[in-house]
């Protein structure tokens, strides 16, 4: 059996970046940047201030007391168009131009306005409450580099660079097919025997907040003819992903269904706890990752083999996220030989530190577990019993697409 580390070096090794598409900025937040952003302006585009008051010439200033004449008003959006000279200012708003002549603000609180007269005991610096022009960004800056997943603060920097449109690389798209003939849809009768499916919607659920597009495909029944489908229902896909059928079992049939029509595959087995019988090769060029049908060893699977790929595809220099570290919170036995991702609640102890505690039961079908952990305890294959207390490395199940 692989390695969790060896396999998943296969998988990356096999997928690549998306081609660039042009959307618009209010489409970009959670994609990924396929060219660096260059910003249209200097911002502040001009000298500005940054408080209500008056903008002034800070060597008219004195501590024994000064008076000066207000010559004019310059809220922001309506530049003075004169210019203030000697025992003159200027009423001036945040984010208003200063006035060409003023190189301070005297900020209201300090002032005492008597009709266009303004006196002060306050001495002021030359730029005391000036952002200076560029002081943010300049024109022609390299502001948001490729490879970055946008967030709402990178939307609001490109707005503010004046770029409605941004490079990002496409989404991918990726077909899902869970098989079985016991799953029905979610909301059927069920009979006896029967289960409802929720690898697919789980599945698609995980893709779409990876800013991937999911393609749903129909069960697939534990048939060979209905496998040898597949090749024709994967059109205009980027990756294909089956949930059941990988194991070993006289009704465990994907491998050898699609091997008919075409798949090549790299491996099939890893050393890991839940998701040993996960598969990984080629139906021609399109990269096909078949998952264990037991949900819980799906999700853990997806998470640490096909977001990665997906992270991959998307054009980000870093598809794969380091673990953190915590502190367990209850006492762990020996590991054997494969790599075990333990599902865990998150806390935080009395000195601050992650505390990790994993569920006592750890059955790889039992979503209600799953749906409660906010992290998957990884433990290294031959690991020795760890103490409540503990360190140890974590994924963040509840902060994984980050």
């Amino acid at each position: 059996m692989l390695s969790v580390p060896e396999a998943r070096e296969r998988i990356l090794d096999g997928v690549f970046p998306l081609p660039a598409e042009v959307v618009a900025l209010t489409d970009a937040c959670g994609r990924v940047s396929a060219a660096p952003v260059i910003s249209r302006l200097s911002n502040p585009p001009a000298d500005v201030s940054s408080m209500d008051g008056y903008a002034v010439r800070a060597a008219d200033l004195s501590a024994q007391g000064t008076r000066l004449t207000c010559i004019g008003s310059a809220p922001a959006g309506h530049p003075f168009a004169g210019q203030v000279g000697p025992g003159e200012c200027v009423r001036i708003f945040t984010g208003a131009v200063v006035p060409t002549g003023a190189d301070a603000i005297l900020i209201q609180e300090n002032a005492q306005a008597e009709g266009k007269s303004v006196t002060t005991t306050t001495t002021l610096a030359s730029g005391t409450y000036i952002r200076r022009k560029g002081q943010d960004f300049a024109e022609g800056q390299d502001i948001i580099p490729a490879g970055r997943r946008l967030s709402a603060r990178d939307i609001g920097l490109a707005a503010a660079a004046n770029r409605p449109w941004l490079q990002v690389t496409r989404r991918p798209r990726v077909a899902i097919a869970a098989t079985g003939d016991e799953l029905l849809l979610p909301g059927s009768g069920l009979g006896t025997g029967q289960i409802a499916n929720s690898n697919t919607p789980m599945l698609a659920a995980l893709l779409r907040a990876a800013a991937a597009e999911p393609v749903m495909l129909p069960v697939l029944r534990d048939d060979m003819a209905d496998l040898a489908t597949l090749e024709r229902m994967v059109d205009g896909v980027d990756m294909l992903l089956t949930a059941g059928g990988a194991s070993v079992g006289s009704h465990d049939l994907v491998r050898r269904g699609l091997e008919q029509v075409g798949l090549k595959t790299d491996f099939w087995k890893i050393a890991m706890r839940p998701g040993r019988p996960l598969m990984y090769g080629h139906l021609g060029r399109l990269p096909f990752i078949g998952l264990p049908g037991n949900p819980v060893a799906a999700f853990v699977c997806s998470v640490v083999f096909v977001l990665p790929a997906l992270r991959r595809m998307a054009g980000l220099a870093m598809p794969v996220m380091p673990p953190e570290h915590a502190v367990l919170g209850a006492d762990v036995p020996e590991n054997d030989r494969r790599m075990d991702h333990l599902r865990a609640r998150l806390d935080h102890d009395g000195n601050g530190r992650l505390v990790a505690t994993p569920f006592p039961v750890q059955d790889s079908a039992m979503l209600h577990v799953l749906a409660e952990s906010a992290a998957l305890v990884l433990r290294a294959p031959n690991a020795p019993p760890a103490k409540a207390g503990d360190p140890c490395e974590i994924i963040r199940i509840d902060r994984v697409l980050e």
